[in-house]
Order: structure tokens, then sequence, then C-alpha cells
């Protein structure tokens, strides 16, 4: 089955200018997708190192000046902090917040949380020591402040690694998607080269072909008209067989009235030198009067058939003449 049309090179270029195109617009909107969610992923990972940075200091703002505002901003930090982080674990659908997308950054959550656990059993302690404050339980309550003081510290570090573990993890999706994009890119710019230089090809063979053409029709010679011979898309090769068709039958029909008329001036000379011996032996035999006679008859039949002959050729010529006006119209059409 042929597949090298002009029409299927069309249809396939467009088809993979559309496809890539798409794939760089689908890309780019999953990347601009992609950006926001991991902002809010990194946001609510940064926030959490706040949250831990601010509970510390209301916790040693309250035991040195009890306050019921910083006693509700320490629970408000407490509650949004476990929020997050069990979001963080478990994801989030209100928040579009997915689970660990690693189990590197899995097992940092973990680590996060373990941590987490023992800082929030400290806190608990000093909320409930620091509202009955007296003098008995100043000494629990210093101890409670300096160990949370201490394991803030390490929670802050294990918290900014899961910032950056996260900032990576989105900063190698963006170039792993923009590599994506680049390559399409360079698809296209090939694409497009290979376009044009089918576009070149195409245009060459067509005006290969019109030039033949041109040249067929402008020809002056009658002799055998050669076909023509192009490697080119199936519609011109299809083009240029109906062309060599009709050539060829141009061709047979020159040969066969050429061999004709060469074959009838043959003829015509063998009767005139019959006609030439006859006469020669009529002379001879003049003095038979019965034999003239037959001979008369039997010239006269030759001489019948010579020009029988004659009227033939002159056909045969006419035939002739008229597949050179053929040929002459072809010419004067194109002219036109």
């Amino acid at each position: 089955m042929e597949t090298n049309t002009i029409s299927r090179k069309i249809k396939l270029i467009g088809i993979l200018f559309i496809v890539l195109m798409t794939s760089i617009i689908l890309s780019t909107i999953y990347l601009n997708e992609k950006n926001k969610k991991d902002a809010l992923l990194i946001n609510v990972v940064g926030k959490e190192r706040m949250l831990t940075q601010k509970i510390s200091k209301n916790i040693f703002y309250l035991y040195h000046n009890n306050s019921n505002a910083l006693l509700n901003e320490l629970d408000s930090a407490t509650i949004e902090f476990i929020y997050n982080l069990n979001s963080l674990k478990d994801g989030n659908t209100l928040t579009g917040i997915q689970k660990a997308p690693t189990d590197l950054i899995a097992k940092q959550i973990s680590k996060v949380d373990i941590l987490w656990n023992s800082f929030h059993t400290n806190i608990k302690d000093f909320r409930k020591h620091i509202i009955n404050k007296n003098s008995d339980n100043e000494t629990i309550l210093k101890n409670i402040v300096n160990t949370i003081h201490n394991t803030n510290n390490t929670l802050l570090e294990e918290v900014d690694k899961l910032v950056s573990m996260y900032t990576i993890h989105s900063e190698q999706k963006s170039d792993y998607i923009r590599y994506l994009q680049y390559i399409f890119g360079l698809m296209i710019i090939s694409l497009m080269f290979y376009s044009f230089s089918q576009l070149k090809a195409m245009e060459d063979n067509v005006k290969k072909f019109f030039e033949y053409s041109k040249k067929l029709a402008q020809s002056t010679n009658n002799n055998h008209i050669e076909p023509i011979k192009i490697e080119a898309e199936k519609e011109i090769v299809e083009a240029s067989d109906t062309i060599n068709c009709f050539i060829s039958k141009i061709n047979s029909a020159m040969d066969y009235s050429s061999s004709a008329i060469e074959q009838s001036k043959n003829a015509s000379i063998k009767l005139e030198e019959i006609t030439d011996e006859f006469s020669k032996t009529i002379s001879d035999l003049e003095y038979s009067k019965q034999i003239t006679s037959k001979l008369d008859k039997t010239e006269n039949i030759i001489i019948q058939s010579h020009e029988d002959l004659i009227k033939t050729t002159k056909k045969l010529q006419l035939l002739k003449s008229e597949l050179d006006k053929l040929l002459e119209s072809c010419h004067i059409d194109d002219n036109k």
C-alpha cells in the first residue's frame, strides 16, 4: 500500500505539531498548578517552624509574666501545629495537601512527629503548672522550661530539614517538567526544519513535473517522446504515469503509421517495377492480339492495385498528419 503521499505527509506533520504544542501547553498548565500546590505545602511546613518558635517564646513569656492572652496564643499555636502536622502526614483534601510524596519525606515527618509528641507533653505539663504557679512548683516549671528550650532547638532543626526536603523535591519535579518542555521545543524546531525540507522537496518535484509538461507541449520534434521519470509523492507519480501512458499510445500510433507508410511505399515501388516489366513484355508480344488483350487486362488490374496502394498511402499519411496536429494542438493549448 502506497503511503508516500502529499496529503499523508501534511496530515502527519500537522498531527505532530498539534500533539507537541498540546504537550507543551498541558505541561505548562500542570507546572503552574504544581508550583501553586508546592508553594502551599512549603508554606505549611515553614509555618510549622514558625509555630515551634512561637510556642517556645510564649512559654518563656508566660514563665516570667503569666497572662491569659499569652496562654490563649500558646493554645492556638499548639492546635495549629498539630493540625498542620496531621495534614502533612495523612494529607488534607480541604487544603489540597497531599500525603508525603517520597519515603524519605515520610520518614522525616515521622521523626518530627516523635519529637513533637515529647515537646507537646512538656507543653501540657507547663500549662498545667503555670495556671497554679506558686513557690512549690517553681522548680518544676523551671525544669520544664529548660527542657522545652533544649528540645525546641532539635525540633527546629528537623523541621528545617523537612522544609529543605520539600523544597528540593519541588525543584526536582519542576526541573523534570522543564526538561520535558525543552525536549518538546527541540522536537518542534526539528519538525519545522523537516517540514521545510519536505515542502521544498515537494515544490521541486512539482516544478520538475510542470517543467517537463511545458517542455513536452513546446516540443516541435515529432520523433519518439521520452517518458517522464520522477521519484516523488504518490499524486505526482500517478500524474506522471497518466502522461507516460498517453505518450506511449502516441509513440505506438506514430510507429504504426510510419511502418505502414514505409511498407506502402515499398509495395508501390515493386508494383512500378512489375508494370515496367509487363510493358516490356507487351512490346515483345505485340503479334499476339489475344495475349495482348489478356495482358492489358492484367496490366489494368495491376495499375488499379497500384492506385489503391497510393490511396492507402495517402490515408496513412493523413493519419500521421492528424497525430502531428494533435501534438501541435497540445503545444498551442499549453502556450495559451
